[in-house]
């Protein structure tokens, strides 16, 4: 098992950025594919955007083109620079590790984080 813990959410207004991070330990790491997903009050957890292990990336049509993700494997850190937030970005954030394409929450086989929690006000 990986542990994960994210951090960097906050209230933004809209238009605003946030760089999301996400460290994980244990002995799992090389080779995986790291992906971030949101989850809003009543909703399901939805996939936002994943890194393979050489930097190949994937993003969700509602993020495509403003966020950003990113990994530094000596550090064992996965990152999510957002820009142009909007309200509808407002959610819980959580990162996660598995095999690529790791393109729904459904794939996850680690436990989850707490997550970090991104508020955008209108």
């Amino acid at each position: 098992q990986v542990q994960l813990a994210e951090s960097g959410g906050g209230l933004v207004q809209a238009g605003g950025s946030l760089r999301l991070s996400c460290a994980a330990s244990g002995r799992l790491f090389h080779g995986y594919a790291l992906a971030w997903f949101r989850q809003a009050p009543g909703k399901e957890r939805e996939f936002v955007a994943v890194i393979n292990w050489n930097g190949g990336t994937r993003y969700s049509d509602s993020v495509k083109g403003r966020f950003t993700i990113s990994r530094d494997n000596a550090e064992k850190t996965v990152y999510l620079q957002m820009n142009d937030l909007k309200p509808e970005d407002t959610a819980r954030y959580f990162c996660n590790i598995g095999a690529w394409p790791l393109s729904g929450s459904r794939y996850v086989n680690n436990p989850w984080g707490q997550g970090t929690q991104v508020t955008v006000s209108s």
